[in-house]
């Protein structure tokens, strides 16, 4: 009974987002998964996380994570996190969480797979330090506009000040909320920020195909707003379009360390790809601490995956995917320290054509077209109350081990495979039921846009 009255709360909450131009996403039910959690992290073998980690791991960088609380001590992190600071206004302080938005991203970042006796999840920079700074994004009371931007800015300023050299902000708000006056405080606190060499780096939103609305601090100036793709570098349905994308990552099929019931999610969206790249930031600061936010931004924009078109930069690709590895090994000039690689301006609310960076593979549609919705791993069912998507990232699914569950969905998945066969058999169709997908890096090796 108590869930079913925290779902219903959770889906009015939902409506009270939407209502204020939060963006609000899916929620999803427990899954099953077995064996170690590194082995369906597809985005750190397309990137060959294992080659970059000979480099570095990120020894010596402290990224800063602005979202909605953590989980201090899940077994992942212990010993990743800096003392951080609430600016949320709510009870609990950093180490609380209504939902474990703030933890997913960290463990992108900086997981060190130690749970389990070595079986958890990894993230791209697991020698990084990571400086938690919870806000208030209503996932644990009302909000407003103001307040989010307003916390979003001192939040900024706190990271700058303590020598934070990547800024991470998975979070969003549509831009026709935000006033004037709360623009111009949160764009100053974006300014000082990369004056004090600290790069930002946030979601540009997951909305490209419900209006495609510009979403802060995505779309302002002093932020690298990064959109999602797939496994082939191919950029998401969902992923927003615009001037505001700076670069992809991968945004699909993500595990990561969490706050559910065994400790892991399976997500997709900007967020996560926006964690990716600021553990990508972080990784070439740890190889050239001289350079600046300008210099290590220039360096990944440079290495990039291009658009197969030749496009310098498209709307929806940006200047392409990210290749922290090719970045590491082969950076090229890093320019000048004090000029921005890129426009310094705000991005408008138009869509453009979809592009695909480095590949001309199709992205994996759902039956109605749209991009792929949070499945479950081990393929327990998707809808439920257990999970709501924050701004800039994709529905979360909680990995729990449910032997009860497992069997059920077995033998449902016999049924109507059963079926479909049967159906097939009578309308004279040979393999009517197709095998499932394939999925791991794309073949030949060097058509992976995120490595070579």
């Amino acid at each position: 009974m108590r869930r079913t009255i925290a779902g219903a709360r959770r889906r009015v909450l939902a409506i009270s987002f939407l209502a204020a131009g939060l963006v609000v996403g899916p929620i999803a039910v427990p899954a099953v998964a077995d064996g170690p959690m590194r082995e369906d992290q597809w985005h750190l073998d397309v990137m060959r996380a294992s080659e970059m980690w000979k480099i570095t791991k990120g020894q010596g960088v402290t990224v800063a994570v602005i979202d909605s609380g953590f989980k201090l001590d899940h077994p992942d992190l212990a010993g990743q996190f800096l003392p951080g600071k609430d600016f949320s206004d709510s009870p609990g302080g950093v180490g609380s969480y209504a939902e474990g938005h703030g933890t997913q991203m960290a463990g992108l970042i900086a997981g060190t797979g130690k749970a389990d006796g070595g079986k958890g999840a990894y993230g791209l920079a697991p020698g990084v330090k990571i400086l938690p700074l919870k806000i208030a994004n209503g996932s644990e009371k009302p909000m407003v506009a103001t307040e989010f931007l307003g916390q979003i800015g001192q939040a900024v300023d706190y990271a700058a000040d303590q020598g934070a050299r990547v800024i991470n902000v998975s979070q969003g708000i549509a831009a026709f909320r935000a006033s004037d006056s709360d623009v111009a405080k949160l764009n100053a606190s974006l300014a000082r920020a990369r004056a004090k060499g600290s790069l930002v780096v946030s979601s540009v939103g997951n909305s490209a195909q419900s209006g495609n609305q510009v979403e802060y601090p995505g779309a302002l100036p002093n932020v690298v707003g990064v959109g999602a793709a797939d496994r082939n570098g191919t950029v998401t349905a969902e992923s927003q379009r615009g001037p505001q994308v700076t670069l992809v990552a991968p945004g699909v099929d993500m595990i990561e360390s969490c706050t559910g019931t065994t400790g892991y999610c399976k997500s997709h969206g900007t967020s996560d790809s926006a964690a990716l790249v600021s553990a990508s930031a972080a990784l070439v600061c740890a190889v050239h601490p001289d350079w600046t936010a300008n210099q290590v931004l220039r360096v990944l924009i440079n290495t990039a995956g291009k658009p197969v078109d030749g496009s310098v930069r498209t709307d929806d690709a940006g200047y392409g995917a990210v290749r922290p590895r090719v970045a590491l090994t082969d950076p090229g000039d890093p320019g000048p320290a004090d000029v921005s690689p890129v426009p310094v301006t705000e991005a408008s609310s138009s869509a453009s054509p979809a592009a695909t960076v480095a590949s001309s593979a199709p992205s994996e549609p759902t039956a109605s077209g749209a991009s792929p919705s949070a499945a479950p791993v081990g393929g327990a069912p998707t809808a439920g109350p257990d999970a709501v998507e924050r701004s800039g990232s994709g529905s979360v699914v909680p990995v729990v081990v449910a032997v009860v569950a497992g069997l059920a969905v077995v033998l449902a998945v016999v049924v109507v495979v059963a079926r479909r066969r049967a159906a097939g058999a009578r309308q004279g169709v040979v393999g009517a039921v197709p095998p499932p997908p394939v999925y791991g890096p794309p073949e030949p090796p060097g058509d992976n846009p995120y490595a070579r």
